[in-house]
């Protein structure tokens, strides 16, 4: 039996809220399938990260406000993968 990639949980917005201040650029990268990262301890070295949904299994939101992200998460093709508790 072929094994199964390992699941793929991308832990957003721990160094700064996403969620509360950066809602719709989130939205767009999904949208895009992809983001850039920069190494806080090196700065020259910047990850692109897959966000197609045949890569990543789950998203976790660090935020104190979630409200900013739900109206634009909602009407987004993303609205099935959102759910908050």
């Amino acid at each position: 039996m072929p094994s199964r990639p390992q699941p793929r949980v991308i832990s957003a917005s721990r160094r700064t809220d996403i969620p509360a201040f950066f809602s719709e650029w989130l939205v767009n990268r999904v949208r895009e399938g992809f983001c850039r990262v920069r190494n806080p301890f090196n700065p020259n070295l910047i990850t692109t990260v897959d966000l197609t949904p045949e890569a990543v299994d789950a998203m976790v939101f660090w935020t104190r406000n979630p409200l900013p992200l739900l109206p634009i998460w909602a009407s987004s093709r993303n609205a099935a993968c959102l759910s908050p508790f």
